[in-house]
């Protein structure tokens, strides 16, 4: 979900996101293309064409517009498009098909080349007087007439793509190619005509071997294009690869798996072991998983104790405990002892499930650098075709002779190098992204991939991010009842609230033996405290402000409290009102402590390392606020926020010029996401913000802040070489091919050669990608 689906919730109900297998895109032309016209529509709200990885990422109002309207308007463009389930992903679907493909384009380019090399042996052998066999003007006419309409026909499918694409006006790469070598083909046949009717006029040169060294060429450079792009999905292929494939659960012959629960395991005597396909395992299905075996979907532990290996799902190094009470990720490996655990997610709900559709999405969208690629691939092709024509006719008009002038027609088609500009930025784009996710960081977007590396202030929730939201009570303060009254008024009203200090005052509570009361009209303020009715008393339990609200003074309590607060504690007020129109009276001060997360420290001092400003957002007050910021070595302190003022916060430092990063975890953290350049959300924080987050950090480990901007510069590195390279391959290459230099060095472009150039531009541009797998962070040590 974006920031502005957020914004605006009346497109919540309605807007739906799909993604299409896309089949026949050959160029980024064919992505552009499919764009444009789904742009068009009414109803489609985004759309992104990743040409490297041959899907659409769509977000459309069913309303407006269905599924199979969007599907005919991709076929009615020439292409193809399908659906993708969970269960096809799973069963490796897109891999198969991307497989075949790869297998078909290497056999094209096998034939094609076996086909080729006598021709090759025929145009070298002249050129470096090698033994050649005796053949007549016309058998030679022949033999290289057939072996080039062979290998044409081998190559059927690209000029049934470029025709189509040709007559539906919406030339792409495969078009250049087929109008340069029919125009070198059929000139040969018409010159190998008039050859064999007037044998006298012999001197002609024929362009068959043009032709045919250009599709092999370009046969080749297709087929390695295949294996190159197949390789950046590897990250997706790996995620796939993780489920197993079978689970193991526990079925007892006098009752239901249903039935089960943590109090069972001792009547677990009449019971069978049953394994099992994992997409038979239903949600309250108790698994069984032992040592050394995968667990197989998510659940929570009802028996047993282990180790488990989360590092493929989390990057966590280390085996985490589980025992009784804890979660457990499906695809992660159970090292040490048995574990049962009833299943709580299956499916398309799985962590793992939810991993891959939020990569696939994110390896499926554009990074605005993308914008001016995509703009040129619109225009390229016709440019090109237009380029050629005038080249073509210039020499003509120059004197030279037709056939001077179809070389530098052809080579001026097949030296373009559409495919370069569209595989830039998307291939980069995936291999960041997945690089990211195998380190337990889920980048949404190709847009938060680039704007991460222009963060220059994150901030910081408080309670539950910086710290652990586990606080304990550290300090109560008598001022008119007795201790143990104080903590049982303050459980009884607390017992309501989900609110994490208010847990620590019901621990509290449960340490002590305290048993809470009932009370009635609980309200939750938040940002202030609560009320309550306990014992017809009317009880008032928070900050300051809720004391100032209901004319209850505290100054006489100042000085404590702000003693208790320089030490990083929160401080709560407990008062109380007899009746209805009589004073309210404080009767203790309750002080609560946060503990902070392991790495909060490293990974504010590894963003001031990288030059970026920190800061904490917090409810509390400025003294706490403080004394955490201090303990922390943070910058700067926005401190007594209410929830609802967090984005407005947000939005102030934006107007100072700041590019602002916001960390958080939960449903009040929210707003303040969504109005950031980029919001961050734990992992271990709520379903909201995890929505509303552009980077989610699965293991919530802090210094995967610092990972993910340092990730996002390195993989903007890479798409600018990428794009330095598309462009730089075209700007010289076409001016070569157009015969630039023949005026001053005699020297001209052949089309065979220029096939070889345009090939092996796509396959760099991909390798350079690739070698993103090499990224290790430079400035600092993350394990």
């Amino acid at each position: 979900m974006s920031r502005e689906d957020f914004r605006d919730t009346a497109l919540l109900n309605i807007m739906k996101k799909e993604i299409l297998k896309i089949q026949g895109m050959h160029c980024a032309s064919c992505a552009v293309n499919i764009e444009n016209a789904l742009k068009k529509e009414k109803g489609v709200k985004s759309v992104n064409v990743n040409f490297a990885s041959e899907k659409v990422v769509l977000e459309y109002d069913e309303v407006a517009i269905s599924l199979e309207k969007i599907k005919k308007i991709i076929k009615d463009s020439g292409y193809g498009a399908e659906e993708e389930s969970f269960e096809e992903m799973l069963h490796q679907h897109h891999k198969d098909g991307s497989a075949k493909e790869i297998k078909r384009l290497r056999n094209t380019f096998l034939i094609s080349l076996i086909l080729g090399l006598p021709i090759f042996y025929l145009v070298m052998a002249k050129m470096l007087m090698l033994p050649l066999p005796s053949l007549s003007l016309k058998t030679e006419i022949i033999f290289q007439f057939l072996i080039t309409t062979f290998i044409m026909a081998v190559n059927y499918p690209l000029y049934i793509s470029g025709f189509k694409k040709l007559i539906s006006r919406n030339p792409n790469m495969d078009s250049l190619i087929e109008i340069g070598t029919a125009a070198a083909y059929f000139y040969s046949v018409a010159i190998s005509l008039m050859v064999w009717l007037n044998p006298a006029k012999g001197g002609e040169h024929l362009y068959y071997e043009s032709a045919a060294l250009i599709l092999v060429f370009i046969s080749l450079g297709k087929y390695l294009e295949a294996i190159t792009k197949g390789k950046t999905s590897e990250a997706i292929k790996k995620l796939i690869g993780l489920q197993p494939k079978e689970a193991t659960i526990i079925r007892t012959r006098s009752f239901h798996s249903q039935n089960l629960d943590s109090s069972l395991s001792s009547e677990l005597k009449d019971y069978e072991e049953i394994k099992i396909p994992i997409s038979e395992v239903k949600v309250g299905d108790i698994v069984l998983v032992k040592p050394g075996e995968k667990i197989p979907v998510d659940g929570i532990v009802i028996d047993g104790y282990s180790g488990v290996d989360e590092k493929a799902i989390t990057g966590e190094s280390m085996p985490v405990e589980k025992k009784k009470g804890d979660e457990v990720i499906g695809a992660t490996i159970n090292k040490t002892g048995v574990l049962k655990f009833k299943a709580t997610r299956v499916g398309k709900d799985t962590m793992l499930a939810q991993i891959i559709k939020i990569v696939e999405e994110a390896m499926g969208s554009k990074a605005p650098i993308q914008l001016l690629a995509d703009k040129v691939s619109f225009y390229f092709v016709p440019t090109v075709i237009i380029i050629a024509l005038v080249a073509l006719i210039i020499w003509l008009l120059l004197g030279k002779s037709f056939a001077f002038a179809l070389t530098v027609f052809v080579a001026v088609l097949i030296i373009a190098c559409p495919c370069a500009l569209g595989l830039a930025t998307p291939t980069a784009v995936m291999m960041g992204t997945g690089l990211a996710a195998q380190k337990g960081i889920l980048i949404k977007s190709g847009k938060a991939l680039e704007i991460a590396r222009k963060v220059n202030m994150v901030v910081f929730d408080k309670t539950g991010t910086l710290t652990r939201g586990e606080p304990i009570v550290t300090d109560v303060v008598p001022i008119q009842n007795d201790k143990s009254e104080i903590i049982q008024i303050a459980a009884s009203i607390e017992k309501n609230s989900e609110h994490p200090l208010a847990q620590a005052i019901i621990n509290k509570a449960k340490e002590e033996n305290i048993q809470p009361e009932e009370v009635r009209s609980f309200q939750a303020l938040p940002g202030k405290g609560v009320t309550a009715i306990f014992r017809d008393k009317e009880i008032f339990l928070g900050t300051r402000k809720l004391m100032v609200e209901h004319q209850i003074s505290s100054l006489e309590l100042e000085e404590k409290m702000v003693a208790l607060e320089e030490q990083g504690k929160t401080v709560m007020i407990l008062a109380l009102r007899q009746a209805q129109g009589k004073p309210g009276e404080i009767i203790s001060i309750i002080a609560v402590a946060d503990t902070l997360k392991d790495y909060s420290k490293e990974a504010v001092k590894m963003l001031h390392k990288m030059g970026k400003k920190s800061a904490i957002i917090t409810g509390d007050n400025e003294r706490v606020g403080q004394a955490i910021a201090k303990e922390v070595g943070i910058d700067k302190v926005m401190a007594e926020v209410l929830p609802q003022e967090k984005s407005a916060e947000i939005k102030r430092l934006q107007e100072e010029g700041n590019i602002v990063a916001m960390v958080g975890d939960g449903i009040n953290d929210a707003p303040a996401l969504a109005q950031s350049d980029l919001g961050v959300a734990l992992g271990s924080g709520t379903d909201v913000a995890m929505e509303t987050g552009d980077i989610i950090l699965i293991k919530d480990d802090l210094r995967d802040v610092v990972l993910a901007i340092d990730l996002s510069a390195y993989a903007l590195k890479k798409i600018k070489q990428n794009l330095f390279w598309a462009f730089f391959y075209n700007v010289v290459g076409i001016p070569l091919a157009a015969g630039i230099l023949y005026p001053l060095t005699g020297w001209l472009l052949n089309p065979a050669i220029a096939a070889a150039a345009m090939a092996f531009s796509s396959v760099s541009v991909v390798s350079n990608s690739l070698l993103m797998k090499r990224y290790r962070p430079k400035n600092f040590r993350v394990d």
